[in-house]
């Protein structure tokens, strides 16, 4: 027996600062100069008691902690149950120490210490798991900016053609109440009923996609006869350009054969809208369409890797002069800018191209830095996107004009 106590105290020596968090191991340590001139029993009071005032000490930064929450956190989390333990465990101990049952004591300390560590790693966990989902949210509610700004855009077109939009709104403005309770619950801390109302948040989104895709598929009927135009003038462009892309990989000797069985399976669906739209049958035309909406988009899809191939191989040649090329990219922007300020006064709705010529003119910036750094690969990626989303307004421009 007195081997374990021998045992007991010297573990206690060691463990009274690593169980403690650092900031609580500041008080006198002065166990080092009594253990060698005291006895047993006199050494069990010392440390017994040094260990009771680092646990009273422990217990008031937990309380400080863990208290003002406890109410928020369930019954059964890693938290209460230790924080319990350990209080349980630091009166027994003050109980055995008054006593002078210094040894149990000097056990029962250690294990109210253990527990209150425990307890407080698992509250550093859990916030920073809170903080991880509180971003989270808060960069999915930053994000939806973008789509209620489109759900008003929809009711207003809607309501501007006769649409019934009452449950979109109504739909709409509990949607955005939904999400502006969660932001709420986060600005006040309140991390586990933001995630509880989060959920609900999603719930009502997800019943106004449902009833947005409805108004959304009742406009385009309203304006069958604008959508099937627009495809078949973009279509007809499309083929064109499949058409040329085969010619030309055949000749030096790629493989098209999947480009040219998309064009096939594109121009049937192309020549039955076409049919439909000669003979004024706008919503039958566009009924095709949306039986055939997979077939569609492959083809734009193979389309534009066609496009970006010969973008490719446009740039490659234009960076042979890397001064001559910056000096037309500058001359396009400038009239690109020039052309949607005239749009612009005309009435015509031209944010989206103006964000896009900005974004082409930061890519091109940062091109030019990565050239300078001598990244030339890196610099030629952020010039491809500078070119194509030029190409994009350019197109803007030209449907417009």
């Amino acid at each position: 027996m007195k081997g374990m106590k021998g045992f007991a105290l010297a573990l206690a020596i060691l463990l009274v600062g690593s169980v403690i968090p650092l900031g609580l191991a500041e008080s006198n340590n002065t166990t080092g100069s009594y253990t060698g001139v005291l006895d047993n029993s006199t050494r069990e009071m010392v440390i017994a008691g040094q260990l009771i005032d680092q646990l009273q000490r422990l217990s008031r930064f937990a309380e400080d902690k863990i208290e003002p929450i406890k109410d928020r956190l369930p019954e059964n989390s890693t938290v209460l149950t230790h924080y319990e333990l350990a209080e349980d465990y630091r009166e027994k101990a003050v109980s055995e120490y008054e006593a002078s049952n210094y040894y149990s004591s000097i056990l029962d300390s250690l294990t109210a210490m253990h527990h209150y560590k425990v307890a407080l790693s698992a509250l550093k966990e859990g916030r920073e798991k809170a903080q991880d989902v509180r971003e989270r949210i808060k960069l999915e509610i930053e994000r939806l900016s973008e789509y209620f700004r489109f759900v008003e855009k929809t009711i207003r077109l809607a309501e501007n053609q006769g649409i019934d939009v009452s449950n979109l709104t109504a739909l709409y403005n509990e949607t955005k109440d939904a999400y502006k309770v969660v932001l709420d619950d986060l600005k006040a801390g309140d991390y586990e009923k933001a995630r509880a109302d989060y959920e609900v948040a999603k719930e009502k989104k997800a019943l106004l996609d449902r009833e947005l895709r409805k108004v959304r598929e009742e406009l385009a009927y309203a304006n069958a006869d604008k959508i099937v135009k627009d495809f078949l003038i973009k279509g007809e462009k499309g083929m064109e350009i499949a058409q040329k892309a085969i010619e030309v990989g055949g000749e030096n000797g790629y493989n098209v054969t999947e480009l040219r069985e998309r064009l096939n399976a594109f121009s049937e669906v192309y020549s039955q809208v076409k049919a439909l739209a000669d003979e004024g049958k706008w919503e039958d035309a566009l009924t095709v369409m949306k039986d055939n909406r997979e077939t569609i988009i492959e083809f734009h899809r193979a389309v534009e890797f066609v496009l970006r191939k010969v973008r490719e191989r446009e740039l490659d040649e234009k960076l042979k002069d890397v001064r001559a090329f910056l000096m037309e990219m500058n001359g396009r922007i400038q009239k690109d800018a020039k052309a949607l300020r005239e749009l612009k006064s005309r009435g015509v709705d031209t944010t989206r191209a103006e964000i896009q010529l900005k974004v082409a003119i930061q890519e091109l910036r940062i091109g030019v830095e990565l050239l300078k750094a001598k990244k030339p690969l890196q610099a030629k990626a952020h010039f491809a996107i500078a070119l194509e989303v030029l190409h994009r307004v350019d197109e803007f421009i030209l449907a417009h004009s």
